[in-house]
């Protein structure tokens, strides 16, 4: 059992206490059994990103209350200092990123290059590069420059493109709490072809991925996703061609 594992259910179990809940009504709110949210709160199981959303919203906490761990003898770590405690996403000075978009019904892919050079606010500065992935190569693609800000829980990039300076992308992704590969983010901002607001689902790797149908699966939003967001009344999207 890892001692961030232990701090986030410890977290949920005080939290859930203090609303006089049982492990019963949170096991049935975020619709998981009851022996689940136990191991949840004793630190067996590592939360998944999606359930720590559930439950942060079951108890009407913050996702940061939750995890709120930092080493008891230790400053809170930099980029630049303490990165082995980070997972691979915070070290990585490469990232792969794969999006659908469904205004030209083509899968399309990214790469962000994350420069070492720290400034004085913590962020670092990052190129992005967007092409297009069809069956007869790769289309002229957009170059974009712009700077990287690192939490716990997020990764967060801000990018304008080179040639367009009223064009500006945010690329949110999530730092996944298990050692993997690949992680979700969110690639939104305002279009400069329509100038309409614009959010995309993403897979984000540490290494190239082929343009296969399950990895286009995997950046489309789901039946229950869709519902999830209408539900929430977050977002309205359609992936249907």
């Amino acid at each position: 059992m890892s001692e961030l594992n232990a701090h986030v259910g410890s977290r949920i179990r005080s939290y859930r206490r203090q609303r006089r809940m049982t492990l019963q009504q949170l096991a049935d709110i975020i619709h998981k059994s009851r022996a689940s949210v136990s191991k949840y709160e004793t630190g067996e199981i590592t939360l998944d990103i999606e359930t720590l959303y559930d439950i942060s919203r079951a108890l009407d906490v913050s996702v940061y209350q939750l995890t709120d761990y930092q080493p008891a003898t230790e400053e809170i770590p930099s980029r630049s200092a303490g990165l082995i405690q980070h997972s691979p996403f915070f070290q990585a000075d490469q990232l792969y990123f794969y999006f659908y978009d469904g205004r030209y019904h083509r899968l399309k892919d990214g790469i962000i290059h994350i420069h070492k050079t720290e400034d004085p606010a913590g962020s670092c500065e990052a190129s992005m590069f967007i092409s297009s992935i069809a069956s007869s190569g790769r289309s002229s693609g957009v170059h974009y420059t712009g700077k990287v800000v690192y939490s716990d829980m997020l990764i967060r990039f801000s990018f304008v493109n080179r040639y367009n300076p009223l064009e500006e992308d945010l690329l949110y992704i999530f730092n996944p709490l298990e050692l993997r590969e690949d992680t979700e983010g969110l690639l939104c901002g305002i279009s400069s072809v329509d100038l309409m607001p614009c959010a995309f689902k993403c897979l984000v790797t540490l290494k190239p991925q082929e343009a296969t149908e399950e990895l286009k699966k995997r950046v489309l939003f789901s039946s229950q996703e869709l519902r999830r967001l209408q539900k929430l009344n977050m977002l309205l999207v359609n992936n249907r061609e």
